[in-house]
């Protein structure tokens, strides 16, 4: 840790262990003392860390090839796009690596698709955004968000977005103008807290989107692949997006792998040259993504993550009647929990919880994000909530 502080950026700032290895939904520091990961990779490790079945996948594919570039076409591309494009009732894939850059793919996109299809002026073309969000940290994602440690001394700040309150269906409906050619919000807001807009927010979204000809791109990155019980957190709504944009779970914490994925009148604006990335699409992860892709269409991860959810927030909102939590939010093994004033800071919490081995991560002071492996069992689970009760106690 001395040496990390030394010889890195302090860009982050990690709880005080130093992880060797982990399996499942345990992980083992230098010393060899076991921790139970409540955080998942801020759900990249939906399927637990070194799931057999992705390790294979990503091995055998070691032993092959593992980078072409997208100069020349690869064995395992197509057929990670069609069956991505099929799990989202979609037509088209563009790959990429990092969430972010499935967000800025996403800005790229709605632009040009408002310029040569809704034909919107040239240089006019506005995205509508929620407060409160969190979608990634380039220069152009941060000239959208409303948390100024992210945003402050990066500026000039990248024009073009309109910013509304997050779940306020008027403010959207009243932002949106002839300009307007996206709507991107995520359905469940996570580094806010794990925030879920009110009941009917999310259909309402997309009446207005599609009424007034805009497209509805739905940042489930966080929120999709089965982390809240549903394959995207957009069904928890009877909700089907024009653009999904995915990340984190899709490379099963092995590879980095993130996605746009639209139909082909959305994504078919491309030409080449216009849009790429040396390493998107790669053959290794199109080979974990496959997996993860397969895993997914059984139904198994959602279904877990629906039974293990509900237990999670049953047993979570008896602390609220405890007077030690105030507020429990979220969906399926995911939620926000805000601690009551007097029981410590949200950093406080963690800490304590790693001394008792657990491991969870604050956000915005007093709450903290807890976000098991889908493939936790309900005794590690339980047990993990016994040491949040003890902390609180």
């Amino acid at each position: 840790m001395a040496s990390a502080e030394a010889h890195s950026a302090h860009n982050y700032h990690p709880l005080p262990i130093v992880v060797a290895s982990a399996e499942g939904a345990w992980m083992t520091d230098v010393e060899g003392r076991r921790y139970l990961d409540m955080l998942a990779g801020y759900s990249a490790l939906n399927f637990g860390h070194g799931n057999r079945r992705l390790i294979d996948a990503a091995k055998a594919q070691l032993e092959r090839v593992t980078l072409t570039s997208r100069a020349f076409h690869h064995d395992r591309f197509a057929e990670f796009c069609a069956r991505l494009a099929e799990l989202c009732g979609k037509d088209m894939v563009l790959p990429m690596n990092t969430g972010a850059e499935a967000v800025e793919t996403a800005v790229k996109t709605a632009r040009k698709w408002g310029y040569r299809v809704k034909g919107v002026p040239e240089g006019r073309a506005k995205i509508v955004v929620a407060a409160g969000n969190f979608h990634g940290r380039t220069t152009t994602i941060i000239s959208f968000s409303t948390d100024e440690e992210a945003r402050a001394d990066y500026g000039p700040y990248t024009p073009g977005f309109e910013i509304v309150p997050y779940g306020d269906a008027a403010a959207l409906r009243a932002a949106v103008t002839d300009d307007t050619v996206a709507v991107l919000i995520e359905p469940i807001q996570g580094e806010a807290g794990v925030l879920v807009p009110p009941p009917g927010y999310l259909a309402g979204v997309r009446e207005l989107t599609r009424e007034r000809g805009v497209l509805f791109i739905a940042d489930e990155i966080q929120s999709g692949l089965g982390r809240t019980g549903r394959t995207f957190a957009c069904e928890h709504e009877g909700v089907v997006p024009d653009v999904y944009l995915l990340g984190k779970a899709l490379g099963g914490g092995v590879v980095p792998v993130s996605a746009v994925v639209a139909d082909a009148d959305v994504l078919g604006v491309f030409r080449p040259g216009e849009h790429g990335s040396t390493f998107g699409g790669n053959p290794l992860a199109c080979a974990v993504g496959l997996e993860v892709v397969a895993m997914l269409s059984t139904g198994e991860f959602q279904a877990r993550a629906t039974e293990l959810g509900d237990h999670l927030h049953a047993e979570l909102n008896l602390l609220t009647g405890a007077g030690v939590v105030t507020e429990v939010r979220g969906r399926g093994l995911w939620a926000g929990v805000d601690i009551a004033p007097g029981h410590g800071t949200g950093r406080e919490v963690s800490e304590k919880l790693m001394d008792r081995g657990v491991l969870v991560k604050d956000t915005h002071g007093a709450t903290i994000r807890i976000a098991p492996p889908l493939v936790i069992s309900k005794e590690d689970l339980d047990w993990g909530l016994d040491q949040l009760r003890a902390v609180l106690a």
